[in-house]
């Protein structure tokens, strides 16, 4: 057993909350992935020390998915909310089809010696390119350094990417935040990958992939491939 929760949590639509809609759920995507980082803790926050435990993503406006160690609950009663068991049997060779929007970032150090600073990765490849190339080369740096990153997690965490990846989209979301805002490049990925090393798959799979899983970012959803 996984000991994980696949929670789906939906707005409630009925006309005390429909007029908080807009507040609750708001168009723009870097202020929408902040409201829901406040939301889907608004579910796991039964006491005031509680650490994050759990990873989420935002499938429409206002219906959030969540992959957590234990039970949501929802004391203000602003969701539909289902919960089950997350008991995926999984064996060597598994071909699993996957869906994942991600952080994805790479460490790059100034000077030997020096802690490597983070770089969202699609900046980093472009980062070598005169100014004036950047717009034209960044469709195709999405696909390369979105896959690049994708092959680096299969080899740390126990799977292997299948031919062609499918990069879907990417954006940069300012999360507003005291001090200074926070810039996440946000990939959409999904394809097929065959398991090789399932524990130490599952074990990244219920803590996440790359950075930013606090606002909707490293929950890899996955099915059986055909």
């Amino acid at each position: 057993m996984s000991g994980l929760f696949l929670s789906r949590a939906r707005l409630r639509r009925d006309a005390p909350l429909a007029a908080l809609a807009q507040l609750m759920v708001p168009e723009a995507g870097a202020a929408r992935a902040a409201a829901g980082h406040h939301l889907i803790w608004s579910l796991f926050a039964d006491r005031p020390d509680r650490r994050r435990d759990f990873l989420w993503r935002e499938e429409r406006p206002g219906e959030f998915l969540a992959l957590s160690t234990r039970e949501p609950t929802d004391p203000h009663g602003l969701f539909h909310l289902e919960s089950k068991p997350f008991e995926p049997a999984l064996s060597p060779g598994d071909r699993l089809g996957f869906a994942l929007r991600a952080n994805p970032v790479v460490a790059r150090s100034a000077a030997p010696g020096q802690r490597g600073k983070r770089h969202d990765v699609v900046m980093d490849a472009l980062r070598n390119l005169p100014k004036g190339e950047r717009a034209a080369a960044r469709p195709e740096k999405v696909i390369e350094a979105g896959r690049a990153w994708f092959a680096r997690q299969g080899t740390a965490h126990g799977f292997r990417p299948e031919d062609g990846v499918g990069v879907d989209s990417y954006a940069r979301l300012r999360i507003p935040r005291e001090g200074k805002d926070a810039v996440l490049g946000v990939l959409d990925l999904q394809g097929v990958l065959v398991l090789e090393d399932p524990p130490a798959f599952l074990a990244a799979l219920a803590t996440g992939f790359g950075r930013g899983r606090a606002f909707g970012c490293g929950l890899m959803l996955i099915r059986r491939a055909r």
